[in-house]
Order: C-alpha cells, then sequence, then structure tokens
C-alpha cells in the first residue's frame, strides 16, 4: 500500500463526490442505519406478543439466520459485540487469572477492552498494509522471540505470564489471512477467537469470516452492516462451546418450569427478543445491503484510481463487505487537513481508531514493532459508507 500527497484541491473534488454520490445536500453521516424491510412490522408482532426480553421467537431465529448465512454449526445472540468477545475469551481454555491474549493495536477498543474484561492483558503485534488486520509474519516473529512452551501450555518469557489465545480482527470489513494466523496458533496449541464484529458478508478463500477460528463474533452495533439496535452473536462449530455461551449468558439457570436455580455466577447478556425482531428483518435484506455497498466501493475506486488517491480496496482471496470504506492520505498533517475540512462540510470522515497501545490504559502492554500500525494510523481515513438509495420506513 502507498499513500501520495494530495492536492489541495483533490479535497473539495472528493468533498463534492460524495455528496453527488449521496444525492445529499445536508449533512452526510458516516454509516447512517436504514430500515427500509419488515422491522416495525415485527417490532408491532414482539410487542403484541408480550415477550420483549430475551424469551422469543425472534431471538432464536435471529440465531438461526446469522448460522445458516455463516455457515456455522451454532449462533448464540448476546447484548453487543463486547460481551461476545468476552463471553468467547472467558469460555475457551483454562481460566487462570492474568493470562495475555495475542491481538493487534490497529483496531476498535473492544478488542482490547474485551481480552481486560476477563482479566487478561492484551499483547498487540502488528497488522499486514493490505489486509489491515493482524499479520502472519508479526505473530510468527512473536512466539519466535518470545514463546516458550511447557507442556502442552505457551508462556510469554518476557513477561512470565501464559498466553491464552490468539485474537485477530478483520478491519472495515476486509478479512485478514486468518488461514496462516491458525496454521501459527496452532503449533503453539493456542485456540484462536476470530473478532469478525465489522466483517459479517465477507468472505475469505470461499468461506465466511468467523467461522474460521475456535469461536468467532458478529457484532450489530448501529452503525454496522446490519443493526439490531446493538448486539453480537457467539459463531461456533463446537456445540459445547455454544451451549456453555448460551448457559452463562442467561445467568446460568438451570432449566426447569418454575425453580430458579444457578449453578454458577453467570451474565444477563442475552439479546432481546425486541432486539432480535429487528435483525432478522434486517437479514431479510442483507444481500441487498451489499450489493449496495459494493457498488458504492466500486465507485470510489474508480474515483480515486482517476485522482491518484489510494483507496482500500479488498484484498486477495476475500470478497469484502466493504462496512467502512478508506483511503490512505500522504501523511498525518494531510489527513488532519481533510478531516477539518470534509466535516466542515458536512460530510463526517473520521481518523482510523487511535492504536491500542496509545491508550492510558493499555499503554504498558507488550507491543512487537508495529511500524505498519503506526503508518496507518497516520494516514487512513474512513469515508461515507451507508447504504445509498434506501429510506427508512
Amino acid at each position: 500500500m502507498s499513500s501520495t500527497i494530495i492536492k489541495e484541491n483533490r479535497f473539495q473534488e472528493l468533498i463534492d463526490y460524495v455528496k453527488t454520490l449521496y444525492s445529499e445536500q445536508g449533512f452526510i453521516p458516516l454509516h447512517a442505519p436504514v430500515f427500509s424491510g419488515n422491522e416495525k412490522k415485527y417490532l408491532n408482532d414482539c410487542i403484541d406478543s408480550t415477550f420483549v426480553s430475551y424469551i422469543g421467537k425472534y431471538v432464536s431465529q435471529f440465531e438461526d439466520m446469522i448460522a445458516s448465512y455463516t455457515g456455522a454449526k451454532h449462533a448464540v445472540a448476546v447484548v453487543n459485540g463486547t460481551v461476545a468477545l468476552q463471553i468467547a475469551l472467558e469460555i475457551i481454555g483454562t481460566p487462570e487469572p492474568d493470562q495475555e491474549v495475542i491481538t493487534q493495536p490497529l483496531t476498535f477498543v473492544a478488542t482490547a477492552n474485551a481480552i481486560a474484561h476477563t482479566g487478561s492483558t492484551p499483547v498487540f503485534v502488528d497488522v499486514d498494509l493490505d489486509t489491515l488486520g493482524m499479520s502472519p509474519k508479526s505473530l510468527s516473529n512473536f512466539f519466535e522471540g518470545y514463546a516458550i512452551q511447557k507442556g502442552s501450555a505457551t508462556y510469554n518469557k518476557s513477561t512470565g505470564r501464559k498466553i491464552k489465545a490468539v485474537m485477530p480482527m478483520h478491519t472495515f470489513g476486509h478479512p485478514c489471512r486468518i488461514d496462516e494466523i491458525i496454521e501459527i496458533a496452532d503449533r503453539y496449541n493456542l485456540p484462536v477467537v476470530e473478532d469478525a464484529a465489522e466483517s459479517l458478508g465477507s468472505s475469505y478463500k470461499g468461506r465466511h469470516t468467523g467461522t474460521f477460528g475456535k469461536v468467532g463474533v458478529v457484532s450489530f452495533n448501529g452503525n454496522k452492516t446490519i443493526t439490531a439496535g446493538g448486539g453480537g452473536m457467539i459463531i461456533t462449530d463446537d456445540e459445547a462451546i455454544a451451549l456453555r455461551a448460551k448457559h452463562i449468558t442467561t445467568t446460568a439457570k438451570m432449566p426447569h418450569d418454575w425453580e430458579y436455580i444457578h449453578d454458577e455466577i453467570g451474565y444477563n447478556f442475552r439479546l432481546t427478543n425486541v432486539s432480535a425482531a429487528l435483525g432478522v428483518a434486517q437479514m431479510e435484506q442483507l444481500p441487498e445491503i451489499l450489493l449496495n455497498k459494493r457498488d458504492t466501493a466500486e465507485k470510489y475506486a474508480k474515483f480515486c484510481n482517476q485522482h491518484d488517491i489510494p483507496f482500500v480496496s479488498e484484498p486477495s482471496f476475500s470478497e469484502s463487505n466493504y462496512w467502512l470504506n478508506a483511503i490512505v492520505l500522504g501523511d498525518r498533517k494531510e489527513r488532519d487537513r481533510f478531516l477539518r475540512l470534509s466535516n466542515d462540510y458536512g460530510v463526517m470522515t473520521r481518523p482510523i481508531w487511535r492504536l491500542m497501545n496509545g491508550l492510558k490504559m493499555y499503554e504498558k502492554c507488550q507491543s512487537d514493532k508495529i511500524e505498519n500500525s503506526q503508518w496507518l494510523e497516520e494516514r487512513v481515513v474512513n469515508i461515507p459508507s451507508g447504504v445509498r438509495g434506501l429510506q427508512s420506513l
């Protein structure tokens, strides 16, 4: 991936193109939800049934739809993607305190927060420039430099902590080299928890993201490709993992017609029937939404190519959902100029996230040679990526 210094008038040309593309004269958000299907119908049905909490037909229907769409054998609906990651980490491996999870510094904070919520510590390895996701080479170099195996367990000889898992993230919906990452993790007997929060509708080598690792996670936050007003989904082929995830997220209540018996400390983390009703209606429109977003990305790519603006396209062997479109500017100074100008003109743009090791709560975490992440942090900008032409009912 390369970047170029863009002449000032190119900024304005891109801003004008975004306004033309979205046929808007007013404010253009980065990614607004669109409710153009059966959302109101299913919500009314849900309210009329009085089943508005986590018990109701839409919860199980939503789970079945996600499992069928992704190809996973099991899906468990929870209140958000962060919780989904937390639960996934809690139920794999050995439940010991003060462990480490290897992840990437270029990610939304939920990835690192979920690790911290389990009492573990994140360790950051670099990303690839073309995928924006975890670099297999960086992961392999980290293990070669710091991993020590004791029996079937792997430890970080720099910190002395046991390594619990590897957690890559598919950035902006672009699949990382997940098969290579799993191959490396397998050498060290480490499970992979796949943060596919942003990549519903994305596939790598013909297989849906989130289905490569021991457990995967999808998000339905208000700005995602489809939304349930919130919500997350744990997907897995492991029935035991799915059953345990459903159990501990439903207050660890034992099945019984009337008794309240709980066999361990659980969580009240299950998705509500109201939210799932939205999710079901949105899933019905997902193919149309993905085609719409791909068309937008192709138009951006053509415009950017004609104007010498690097555009982030789907990696090789992948099909991306293009959740958020992104361009790569020349340096931090140019990035900030474009952010100021575009937002002043009512076109919402934003920089890529601050690197996790740059946040005060994670600044002391181990980071291993993250030059690519730093380069991207200074240059990548997201541009409006919402569905075009569909109006909410």
